[in-house]
């Protein structure tokens, strides 16, 4: 047996064991897990920017025929769910569920009432002092709240019964837990039940505020120092308490 054979020989179970490798992590981040960042402070305090997710996609399965067989369940009210959001699908959001099909919603003085009860939402964070007709008194359908996009002002006109919104077939009405920051369900209506990606499911790294705040353009020299800041400042920007933490 020639040396350059035996090389080859041994060099086959590395790449069976690497293909292997591949091919699992390629499975498990296209239908089973996905990485996400928060963006924006829509979900403070339950999410923050900076915060890095796993989003668990298996958890309420995709409408095939593993629904009848995988321990899926159905979206509840009070879950978090990342979505593609419905006006630039593109886009990925996160929000909390508030209405499910069926459900009649209004907000009074800020506060959600579901099918004639007051929600109690101890996740919710209130930031504005100064109240809002449309945000806190949904559904206003004389707003004038530019936020509001024309398609879902026209729609919302033939889903309001009583004072009460009428969550559709198919759909979820969605909000941010930080109620008074957030461009949610409010202002472009719901979310179709295929538009949704999962759930979070842990928060697997947090950067503090203070590292974004490096990115003040797009050019690739600030690129380059923002991600040599973050090599070389690792521990004191990461948010050690909030890393590998569960999200509820």
């Amino acid at each position: 047996m020639t040396a350059a054979y035996q090389s080859r020989v041994d060099w086959l179970p590395f790449l069976q064991s690497l293909v292997i490798t591949v091919v699992i992590a390629v499975f498990v981040i296209t239908f089973v897990v996905q990485a996400f960042q928060i963006p924006s402070e829509s979900m403070e305090n339950t999410l923050l920017i900076g915060d890095y997710l796993l989003v668990d996609k298996l958890r309420y399965g995709g409408g095939g025929i593993w629904d009848g067989i995988m321990p899926y369940r159905q979206v509840r009210g009070g879950d978090i769910v990342v979505f593609h959001y419905p006006v630039s699908p593109s886009q990925h959001f996160v929000k909390r569920v508030v209405g499910v099909p069926g459900d009649r919603i209004r907000l009074i003085h800020g506060d959600v009432y579901l099918n004639g009860k007051r929600l109690q939402e101890a996740y919710v964070r209130h930031t504005s002092p100064l109240p809002d007709p449309f945000r806190d008194e949904f559904p206003r359908l004389s707003s004038s709240a530019q936020e509001v996009t024309r398609t879902w002002r026209l729609q919302m006109e033939k889903l309001v019964e009583n004072g009460e919104l009428i969550v559709p077939e198919g759909h979820y009405f969605v909000l941010g837990d930080n109620r008074d920051e957030s461009l949610d369900s409010r202002y472009w209506g719901f979310v179709p039940r295929e538009n949704i990606i999962g759930r979070p499911l842990l928060i697997y790294w947090s950067l503090r505020s203070e590292g974004d705040n490096l990115q003040v353009s797009s050019t690739a020299g600030d690129k380059l120092y923002r991600f040599a800041y973050a090599v070389s400042h690792l521990y004191q920007i990461t948010r050690w308490d909030r890393t590998f933490r569960l999200v509820h």
